[in-house]
């Protein structure tokens, strides 16, 4: 199974979950996949990974997760001892999102998304100083990332497999020539878990 962690104000709906769902319905693999939609509240959030997480945890499943979502993956990981993929993840949220805090919409739809001053300190209380297993870890990093700095996810994952492309952007747009070596990265991790 793979647990696929949306970034922030994101959704099922974006553009990489929706390239990992068709490559796994192209597969016949579409039952493998678990998208949810996850809460504004990084405790919340948390709470229903770990919820859909652990039934499959830690013979039978891999994470995904991109931006924000990598930041939860890997807390995930650690804390599940599974394999994760990390698409331009954010490392440091708390200083990220801070000046976002208040009501906006998310990227998918017109609903009001609010992202209180509250859930800084939950992000704080999910942070990881340093992974333990880097083999465990599968970073792709893009330099040309508006939103983060790919230097500190290459820092932060150090001696994790890493893929570094060159240019490209936040959501990775060139994501589907990616996707069959994430699922690999994924398959092959989890076997050997």
């Amino acid at each position: 199974m793979i647990l696929y962690l949306h970034g922030f104000r994101s959704s099922p709906k974006s553009f990489k979950a929706r390239v990992v769902q068709q490559a796994l319905a192209d597969a016949g693999r579409a039952h493998e996949l678990i998208c949810p939609q996850l809460p504004a509240s990084p405790k919340e959030a948390m709470a229903l990974a770990l919820l859909l997480a652990e039934r499959h945890a830690p013979d039978n499943l891999s994470i995904i997760g991109s931006s924000l979502g990598g930041f939860y993956a890997t807390w995930l990981a650690e804390r599940l001892g599974v394999p994760a993929v990390l698409l331009n993840p954010s490392v440091n949220p708390l200083k990220n999102l801070e000046h976002h805090v208040g009501v906006t919409t998310a990227w998918h739809s017109d609903e009001a998304f609010e992202f209180r001053r509250e859930y800084i300190d939950e992000l704080a209380a999910l942070k990881v100083g340093k992974i333990t297993r880097p083999e465990r870890y599968f970073l792709v990093a893009a330099t040309g990332d508006e939103v983060l700095d790919y230097r500190d996810m290459v820092a932060h994952y150090a001696g994790a497999k890493q893929h570094v492309i060159q240019g490209s952007d936040h959501a990775i747009s060139e994501f589907p020539q990616y996707v069959d070596e994430v699922l690999a990265f994924c398959t092959n991790a989890s076997l050997v878990q």
